[in-house]
């Protein structure tokens, strides 16, 4: 069974704490010294949690001390809830009241004032991507500050896909035509973001190939958009992908490092654009 003090919401913790500290409630207690600080059907059962705590050698200013720590604590955990929002694609699948994944990413877009980080597995090219970057490409031209770098997957050929020697792919070649795609079927705008991809996609053993799989935009080291989601419109308009975004700097913060220290040492490489 749940303590007494638990099941009181963050305002009648607060109260209590605070009618505690400064004497409005007084030793012994009573039903009549709580009634204006707890819910009426709660009453009784903080009562009967406060006299024990009192029998067990608590003073007053001490059980004030913990209930004010469980009301910052209430406070504390209900700010960390407004601060994530549950993330979904397709709209029209959506029985909860989510948000849209393509809204979503477009919002973090135009919102953003220092730096975007974008992780992804696949990209849309030609007409399909440009509807995804348009903006976000129109306002790197137009803000020169504004930082951006994209974590992409380089995808080696379906025919290129062997453990044997022979057959081992151009590895540079590969990268100059994928910064070629950037240029002229992906990226809509004529500032680039600086691109980065994980070699070991193309090695040609697949014992030792990885992809970077990780769906993430990172925004002005504040908001962090964890997500199943592609940039694809297909991703993000019609398959069912399910993601989070959390307004947490610290987490934010801490996964931009993460994709700093990986390029620092060499497992990121960017891509000559």
């Amino acid at each position: 069974m749940s303590h007494a003090l638990r099941t009181l919401s963050r305002s009648a913790l607060a109260s209590l704490a605070d009618a505690l500290r400064s004497g409005h409630i007084r030793a012994p207690l009573t039903r009549a010294a709580l009634a204006g600080h707890v819910p009426e059907s709660q009453v009784d059962s903080v009562l009967a949690a406060l006299s024990a705590m009192e029998r067990d050698g608590m003073a007053l200013r001490h059980i004030a001390h913990v209930v004010g720590i469980l009301a910052e604590e209430r406070a504390a955990g209900q700010r960390m809830s407004d601060r994530v929002q549950f993330v979904w694609s397709p709209p029209d699948l959506d029985r909860i009241d989510a948000r849209d994944t393509a809204v979503v990413v477009q919002d973090l877009f135009r919102q953003a004032r220092t730096s975007i980080l974008i992780s992804t597995f696949a990209m849309d090219e030609q007409r399909r991507s440009h509807p995804l970057f348009s903006e976000l490409a129109a306002r790197m031209d137009a803000e020169p500050l504004l930082s951006v770098r994209v974590f992409a997957n380089i995808h080696l050929p379906h025919a290129r896909r062997s453990s044997g020697a022979e057959q081992t792919p151009d590895h540079a070649l590969l990268v100059r035509e994928f910064a070629q795609k950037i240029r002229s079927e992906i990226w809509p705008g004529s500032r680039l973001p600086d691109f980065y991809y994980d070699p070991r996609s193309l090695d040609p053993d697949r014992k030792r190939r990885a992809v970077l799989h990780a769906k993430a935009v990172l925004v002005d080291a504040r908001y962090a958009l964890l997500t199943s989601a592609n940039f694809t419109q297909a991703a993000q308009l019609r398959n069912i992908e399910a993601g989070v975004l959390l307004d947490d700097p610290r987490l934010a913060t801490r996964l931009t490092q993460q994709f700093d220290k990986l390029v620092e040492g060499g497992v990121f490489l960017p891509v000559p654009t």
